[in-house]
């Protein structure tokens, strides 16, 4: 059995999990979140803990029961307390501006950018340079994520460009005569 998928995951309070044989919804205050299940893997309640086993010893099930139960541990810190992805916008000029649903960033290019977030995901931008992102599933924030970096990926000898928070950019020396 994978190491990952011993462990149970904890349900708080304000979760209701409702598992049916091909797929598990979470639901909380933040949303509702469904996963579809292999025929492989099983999933139980105990009180306030969810079990993820896999039903043989096939070491596709073995490897699917941890996915699955990494993936519920998301589903339920999710719908509970939800995920935030902070960028960072280094550069002359670089801005980025919220308007509901669509982020418009100005980054060096002859026209403006406009990305529109996807269904579930919020944007915020506390000032010009930084954009935060929040929601409930983290598999989207982190697309969307990579998403807006792809735009202006941080470049190597300035380290201009738009990079997470925590990302940290080697910068390279430039070439000598």
């Amino acid at each position: 059995m994978s190491r990952v998928a011993k462990n149970p995951v904890a349900i708080p309070a304000k979760v209701e999990v409702v598992i049916s044989p091909s797929e598990i919804a979470v639901s909380g205050p933040l949303g509702k979140l469904s996963q579809a299940l292999s025929s492989d893997i099983s999933i139980a309640r105990d009180g306030e803990q969810l079990l993820v086993s896999a039903n043989n010893a096939s070491k596709h099930a073995q490897a699917m029961s941890g996915t699955i139960r990494a993936l519920l541990s998301n589903m339920v810190h999710g719908v509970s307390t939800g995920f935030t992805r902070k960028l960072t916008l280094i550069g002359v000029g670089y801005k980025a501006n919220a308007h509901g649903a669509m982020l418009n960033l100005e980054l060096g290019y002859s026209h403006p950018i406009n990305h529109k977030m996807p269904e579930g995901v919020t944007v915020q931008t506390p000032t010009p340079t930084e954009v935060i992102l929040t929601g409930a599933n983290k598999q989207v924030i982190g697309q969307v994520a990579a998403q807006i970096r792809a735009y202006r990926a941080p470049e190597p000898y300035k380290g201009k460009g738009v990079r997470y928070a925590d990302e940290v950019v080697a910068i390279k020396e430039t070439k000598k005569k």
